[in-house]
């Protein structure tokens, strides 16, 4: 089986995954709703155009060339309780969906950072963009300033992170050549330094700290329709650019001299790889607060079952990534009291980063 017959085929498997995990999630809260249910209400809010309609009817009305209209109805038309229809479609699938996508987006810039740094315990936030986002929306919450286009908390959020991954690689960045020690080494002190800037707003926050806290623990809680929509528009836009990359990302495991001696553009192509990362990671981490440990357990754990090839591997860490994700937002809010998704994933994370700390060979310098 060559390499697009895998990559396709796991696609489609972890796909059907990620549909059942949706349809489960879906019927699981205080009001429990069987799948099947779940399944009527998904189909009826399917629509298609069933034909053109021209308004008006007389000949006078017609020589004015009205305005068509598209008429949309569902193909379905199951019966099911019009409380499980508000509930499906107005409460939980757009939490749901966004936590789909935010962990497709978390999972897929994880693989891009494991093999960017050659090393399976790095993660997205390993450039400091998931600092930046908290100090951006951290700062928003303490002293509200007015962003372009109204994009408010997620705005900020998403500012911060994009300026903290690219002061990182400025800062790393020296005579045309981005060495990938000096990076993890900046990230590491832009991190810290964020994290001072993060404590100093947090003591000036005042009755604002709850809600501070509360983002900075990762959240999903306040989802809505247009996170998705707007996460849906960059995410796969992005995910697009890092796959085209993945043969490139396969050769520079081998080591930055033999990758430009079979002909990658070593320089270029870590600057696209880190950019288009970041982004996706700030968008991730605008609309969902500081989420930790995703991009680092999921690539890890699919790679030891796809192997290691790019091609086949981003693919399936991202749908991995937004299974992993909806079911553990579903953990989160199916208790008597609905905590963080961000308090889930670090609990999971925090044992799983300490196994593979103790499952490496530790040399003495």
């Amino acid at each position: 089986m060559d390499v697009r017959q895998r990559a396709v085929g796991w696609s489609i498997w972890l796909a059907a995954v990620l549909g059942v995990s949706i349809t489960v999630s879906a019927g699981i809260g205080p009001v429990s709703i069987h799948p099947l249910a779940v399944v009527k209400v998904l189909l009826n809010a399917l629509s298609v155009p069933t034909g053109i309609e021209l308004t008006g009817s007389s000949i006078g009305n017609a020589l004015q060339l009205p305005a068509p209209e598209l008429r949309w109805q569902s193909p379905f038309s199951y019966t099911v309780d019009t409380t499980y229809e508000t509930i499906v479609m107005r409460v939980r699938l757009p939490r749901i969906l966004l936590a789909a996508v935010v962990g497709f987006a978390l999972a897929a810039a994880g693989t891009v950072m494991q093999g960017f740094f050659r090393n399976p315990m790095a993660d997205p936030s390993i450039i400091g963009v998931s600092s930046g986002a908290a100090a951006g929306a951290v700062a928003f919450l303490v002293v509200p300033v007015a962003i372009p286009f109204g994009l408010g908390l997620q705005g900020a959020a998403f500012i911060g992170a994009l300026l903290a991954a690219f002061g990182v690689y400025a800062i790393a960045t020296e005579g045309g050549r981005t060495p990938i020690a000096t990076l993890l080494l900046a990230g590491v002190a832009i991190q810290a330094f964020l994290g001072a800037v993060i404590a100093f707003l947090q003591l000036h926050s005042g009755d604002g700290l709850r809600q501070v806290v509360h983002w900075l623990m990762g959240h999903l809680g306040n989802a809505g329709w247009d996170d998705v929509t707007v996460t849906l528009l960059t995410v796969p836009l992005l995910f697009g650019i890092l796959l085209a990359y993945a043969r490139d990302l396969n050769v520079l495991l081998l080591g930055e001299e033999a990758a430009h001696g079979l002909g990658v553009e070593v320089e270029r192509t870590k600057r696209i790889l880190l950019a288009v990362s970041a982004v996706l990671t700030a968008a991730a981490v605008a609309v969902s607060g500081v989420i930790g440990f995703v991009g680092l357990i999921v690539p890890h754990m699919v790679r030891l079952v796809v192997g290691p090839d790019h091609r086949v591997l981003l693919p399936a860490a991202a749908l991995a990534g937004a299974s992993f994700l909806v079911l553990t937002d579903t953990v989160a809010r199916a208790g008597a009291t609905e905590i963080p998704v961000g308090i889930v994933t670090a609990a999971l994370g925090a044992p799983f980063f300490l196994y593979l700390l103790r499952s490496r060979e530790v040399h003495e310098l």
